[in-house]
């Protein structure tokens, strides 16, 4: 347990320089932005006089280094500054509709480590035939499809031929818990099957690496019946490259659900997005971009640890 935790500060302390970044990096580019913060917070009608007491009184025209010092402060204390007209605090505004996105995001993760566990270890024990070639062009075609037009042709078959589930909108789980299901269900799908479909190769080429190794026909040969040694021993070895895929794949999605909730009509985090860049409201747009950068982060570094957890070769090494 040692090892975990000194490894999991080494973990942390790179972090620092890698937040640093993203909030600078987020910080310049919205900051080169046409649109004026005065502009955006006084209204159309706001004379050249007042746009300019507007900036002084709230340091726009102090030097950038300042400006993101002063940043990086509210930051820290949870202050993303507030929304153009009607003006409300960012934070509240995201924490209203980052709850969806996290909610989408799991289902998708959900659904796609399921069924590329079952498909990638069903392809490794029926290697080259019939039931691993079906996998293997249905995996193809999945990681070929993007999650944007995999959705509208959900909607298509599901909502508009079939009329089974909604084309979108958004219930609350403490309304109903089926509605919700309906709701969140094509989304999820749309979400999690192309990311699915890379893991199910993934998972398929581990495992067939490691059902070749030297352990596992001494150990059948030994009396050990196979469920036992794949289950144990062959599955866990294989998950350690895919779980490592994964992590990088949740950030993926986490910032896939934007585009995924657009087209759905879901008011997460990617309808805010489009609202700030359709309303020229960067400080909603920098704390959303900045809410998805960090969650990546903080995903990746759960699956860090996670991976000391399955690999032990590492926690002796530390």
């Amino acid at each position: 347990m040692s090892a975990i935790l000194r490894m999991t500060a080494r973990r942390l302390l790179t972090l620092v320089p890698l937040v640093l970044g993203i909030t600078l990096f987020v910080f310049v580019v919205l900051r080169f932005s046409p649109n004026d913060p005065a502009y955006n917070a006084l209204g159309d009608g706001a004379s050249p006089e007042a746009r300019a007491a507007y900036a002084e009184a709230n340091g726009l025209n102090d030097p950038l280094l300042v400006r993101y010092l002063r940043f990086l402060g509210d930051l820290v204390q949870g202050d993303l500054g507030v929304t153009s007209p009607p003006s409300r605090p960012v934070t509240d505004v995201i924490a209203t509709a980052f709850p969806l996105t996290l909610q989408l995001t799991l289902l998708g993760v959900l659904l796609a480590v399921v069924v590329s566990t079952v498909l990638g270890v069903t392809g490794a024990l029926f290697r080259d035939r019939w039931p691993d070639q079906v996998i293997r062009v249905v995996s193809m075609a999945g990681v070929a499809m993007p999650s944007f037009w995999l959705g509208i042709l959900l909607i298509q078959q599901f909502s508009l031929n079939w009329e089974l589930l909604p084309t979108g909108g958004y219930v609350n789980p403490s309304e109903s818990v089926s509605g919700w299901l309906k709701s969140m269900a094509l989304p999820a799908i749309s979400l999690g099957l192309p990311v699915a479909s890379l893991l199910t190769r993934i998972i398929r080429t581990s495992m067939v690496e490691e059902l070749d190794r030297d352990y596992v026909r001494t150990a059948i040969g030994s009396g050990l019946p196979r469920v036992v040694v794949v289950g144990r021993n062959v599955l866990r070895n294989a998950l350690i490259t895919p779980l490592t895929v994964l992590g990088l794949q949740v950030g993926y999605m986490l910032s896939g659900a934007v585009v995924i909730e657009a087209i759905f009509g879901l008011p997460g985090l990617g309808t805010l997005i489009m609202q700030g860049v359709t309303a020229g409201d960067p400080g909603l747009v920098q704390g959303v971009v900045l809410y998805i950068a960090l969650a990546f982060v903080v995903v990746n570094l759960a699956v860090d640890i996670l991976y000391l957890f399955a690999n032990p070769r590492l926690r002796g090494a530390s």
